[in-house]
Formats: C-alpha cells, sequence, structure tokens
C-alpha cells in the first residue's frame, strides 16, 4: 500500500507542480483499496495544506446526487421516468407550452428537455430559491424540441431538483442529505456555505495579471443552482460515492439505498453523443465512454477556478476522482492528466487524444464565425496557419453581474478531425483535447457548434 500511495503523491506534486496549481487531490479505488494524494494549498492568500478531507467545489460532478437522489423516488414509486415534468412540477411554465407539457422526468436526466445551457439569475439563498428559479424558466427559449437532441443543460437538473423538492416536501439540500448523503455516510458534503466555512475548504484560483494564481472571489455559484452544480466534497467522500455506485446500492448500515439494478440502469445508453470529449452516451445522468477496450461511467465539474473529475470503470471495480483548485489552463488539464494515469498505471488502459487533419483553408472557411448560448460565446477564427476558439461570457452577462466570474478564454488552436461528421478538437489553452462537432441546415450550411455538450447557435453575420 505504501508504494501505490508514495506513487500517487508522486504524480500528484510532480504535475501540480507543473500546471502551477495552488493545491489538488486525488484518489483511487483499484483491487479493493483506496489510495490518495494530496498537494499544494487551499488558499494562496490563507494558506492550509490540502489533505484527503479538504473540501472542493463539485460543479456539475452534483448532477450525479441529484439524478441519483431521484431514481430513488423512482425506485420507490414516488417518481415515473417516463412521466411528463408537469405532474410533479404543475406551475412550471416555458415559452414553448406545448414543451412545457412535453418534457419528461427521463428528458432532464439525459440531458434530451431541448433546454437550454444556463440562466444567468440569482433568486437569493432562501428556501424559496429553487422555487423561483424554476418560475423564472418562463424567459427561457428551448433550444430544441424535448426529445430531438443531446444538449447539456444546467436548467434541466434545476428543475430536477425542483422535482425532489415538491415529492418530497423538502427543500433540495434536506432531501439529498435525508435520501443519499446521510445513509451513504458521507459526512464531507455540503451546500450551505455555512456548513463549508468551519471545516477546511479550498477556493478557486484563476491566472492573476501578472501570471500567478489569484483567488476567485465568487467562491460558489447562487442556491436555485445547487441541483446542477452546488455542492461542495471531499476526496475521501468522493471515492465513497463512486464506490457506491460500483456495488449493490447498500449504505455504510448495510441498508439497501438504491436496488442494485437502478444503479446499473443509470449505466445504460440512453442517447448517443456525437463528437464529445465527454463520452460516446448519456446514460441517467451518467457519460458514458469506452476508452481502450473497457466502459467507463464518469462526470466532470467546474466552478469558479475549481475543477472536478469523476470516474469509475464498473468491470474493474475501479474509480478514480481528481480535485483542484486551478483555472482550466491548470485545474482542468491536470484532473485530464489525473485520470489518464491512474487508467493507465492501474488498469494498463491508455486514452490518447484523435490526430487532427492538416489545415484546409476552405474548410476553415466554412466555419469560420461567431457562436453564442443564453450565456456564452464562441469565436472561431484563423490566425494565418490555422483555426482558433476563443470563449468568453456574454459581455452583458458579465458587466450585469455582482460577483466575480470567470475569466475569458483566450484563442486557442483547434483541428478538424478526420471523416464527414464535422468534428474538431481543441488542441491547445485551457481547453485542450474538448472535442465537438458543428451542426448543419438541410442547405449544408453550419449553424451551429457543440462544445463540451452545450449548443452555441451561429450568430448571423451583420449585413453591411
Amino acid at each position: 500500500m505504501s508504494d501505490e500511495r508514495d506513487t500517487l503523491s508522486e504524480f500528484v506534486e510532480a504535475t501540480a507542480t507543473k500546471f502551477g496549481l495552488p493545491g489538488a487531490a486525488v484518489g483511487v479505488w483499484a483491487d479493493g483499496r483506496e489510495v490518495y494524494g494530496c498537494h499544494g494549498v487551499t488558499s494562496v492568500e490563507n494558506p492550509l495544506p490540502v489533505d484527503q478531507h479538504t473540501l472542493f467545489v463539485l460543479g456539475s460532478v452534483t448532477k450525479p446526487f441529484t439524478a441519483t437522489a431521484l431514481m430513488r423516488l423512482v425506485a420507490e414509486g414516488r417518481v415515473e421516468l417516463n412521466a411528463p415534468v408537469h405532474r410533479y412540477v404543475p406551475d412550471l411554465t416555458l415559452p414553448d407550452e406545448q414543451a412545457a407539457a412535453e418534457i419528461t422526468v427521463l428528458q432532464l436526466l439525459n440531458h434530451t428537455a431541448g433546454l437550454d445551457w444556463r440562466m444567468s439569475v440569482d433568486t437569493g439563498e432562501g428556501d424559496d430559491a429553487l422555487a423561483a428559479y424554476v418560475a423564472r424558466m418562463s424567459e427561457s427559449e428551448l433550444i430544441a424540441p424535448p426529445g430531438a437532441r443531446a444538449s447539456y443543460s444546467q436548467v434541466g437538473y434545476n428543475l430536477a431538483g425542483r422535482i425532489i423538492e415538491m415529492v418530497t416536501g423538502l427543500t433540495y439540500e434536506q432531501a439529498i442529505a435525508s435520501l443519499l448523503l446521510e445513509p451513504l455516510g458521507l459526512g464531507h458534503t455540503y451546500f450551505a456555505t455555512g456548513d463549508v466555512m468551519t471545516r477546511r475548504f479550498a477556493v478557486g484560483h484563476n491566472v492573476g495579471e501578472n501570471g500567478t494564481p489569484a483567488v476567485a472571489r465568487q467562491w460558489k455559484d447562487s442556491r436555485g443552482n445547487n441541483p446542477g452544480g452546488g455542492g461542495a466534497s471531499s476526496v475521501t467522500d468522493m471515492l465513497r460515492w463512486a464506490r457506491f455506485h460500483l456495488g449493490d446500492g447498500r449504505g455504510q448500515e448495510g441498508a439497501q439505498v438504491l436496488p442494485a439494478e437502478v444503479l446499473q440502469q443509470m449505466q445504460v445508453p440512453t442517447v448517443e453523443l456525437r463528437g464529445s470529449t465527454l463520452g460516446d452516451a448519456f446514460g441517467i445522468c451518467w457519460f458514458l465512454r469506452d476508452v481502450g477496450g473497457v466502459r467507463t461511467v464518469g462526470h466532470g465539474g467546474s466552478a469558479n477556478g475549481q475543477f472536478t473529475e469523476l470516474l469509475i470503470v464498473p468491470e474493474r471495480n475501479f474509480a478514480v476522482v481528481a480535485l483542484s483548485n486551478a483555472g482550466p489552463d491548470g485545474g482542468l488539464a491536470f484532473n485530464q492528466a489525473a485520470v489518464r494515469w491512474a487508467l493507465e498505471n492501474y488498469l494498463g488502459v491508455v486514452d490518447r487524444d484523435p490526430e487532427p487533419l492538416p489545415y484546409d483553408e476552405e474548410q476553415a472557411r466554412e466555419v469560420v464565425g461567431s457562436y453564442a448560448n443564453d450565456m456564452m460565446t464562441l469565436t472561431i477564427a484563423v490566425d494565418g496557419v490555422g483555426l482558433t476558439i476563443a470563449c468568453g461570457i456574454k459581455p452583458e452577462i458579465r458587466a450585469a453581474a455582482d460577483t466575480e466570474l470567470p475569466p475569458d478564454l483566450p484563442p486557442a488552436d483547434l483541428g478538424l478531425l478526420p471523416g464527414d461528421a464535422d468534428e474538431y478538437i481543441v488542441t491547445g489553452g485551457g481547453l485542450k483535447g474538448q472535442r465537438g462537432f458543428f451542426t448543419r441546415d438541410d442547405n449544408a450550411v453550419i449553424t451551429g457548434v457543440d462544445l463540451a455538450g452545450r449548443l452555441f447557435n451561429r450568430v448571423p453575420t451583420a449585413s453591411k
């Protein structure tokens, strides 16, 4: 065991140093044993050593908690997967009344409801935050008819959290604690800042003006976003959570929290994904991906200057968790490197990025342009020798924000991939390794681009 711990710790220290991370924690479950490696500090301004109980913001790795809690309600007969959301949230209102009536619970959980990625709203920290958030969905346009396509949606998961509230009569946070955290013994997983601040926790960091890590002042998102991304946890709790999804559905006292077949159902493909780094398909919440001949089940998450990655390999009884408190140039790159290192060193599974095609000016001309969703813009351009992609928060969203938002990502190299699927890969910068694809209309004109499972529609060019 000591050799494994030393090897993992050496990798974490060397790689975190290479990427300039303030702090990181990695946990591995392999061969029936837990191994941890921690490095660095919680904050460059108020440094405490990161250990295996340090709390990090999970971002979207909160979504599997929301999905699993809903699946427990399904197993208990309190929710039906194929039922319309309106059955449980009768006051749901969308600009498209027919869509509001048709969206099902399953479509929320596998991101096929047609809802946009995010809404730029803050509905406070009261117990009514989630209800108020859902009320604001009347302002959120759909990106596609329900069931037409997969597109990753924070909005959909926050609505799923509201279903949990309506069915249980509890707040979302109370319900998650009762349905999952308490029976599983996850004593280092929280939602409220007041619960976190009395314990050791990591703050996010982005690159400052002098190129060194600077503390990100917004620690986590607003309460209305808790079901989609508001949890905070430690690497030990996250590894216990991963082991639950590898197991038979029993909790810490041996009680059946969820039938094993329901856990396995969550890991069965429900909709295929195209050209995505995240996976080949969605299960129920989980991203499913074949890597080196083995099937992986996972989810990633990002917050302001923090990143999380969780991956399990059911057929090998294996799990890896990586937590980091730096922006994408460091944190995202570190987490990806940690997961790949663990797969190779513990399972002999090698994960490599595909090679892009040589630059083609005619192909490049087709994709160059601006693309946007409700929150962000992508700019694809040519720098003279190849394609680049830049990603940023819309200026009007940034100007209206009361808190510090993550910085925009400067242009990074992008390459088109072989085949006729209009796929691409980012080959540099904070999004290095991210894959996506372009969407065409019936006339073969490119109308949108997907990145990290999110659709960005092409912005029409102003006529001269």
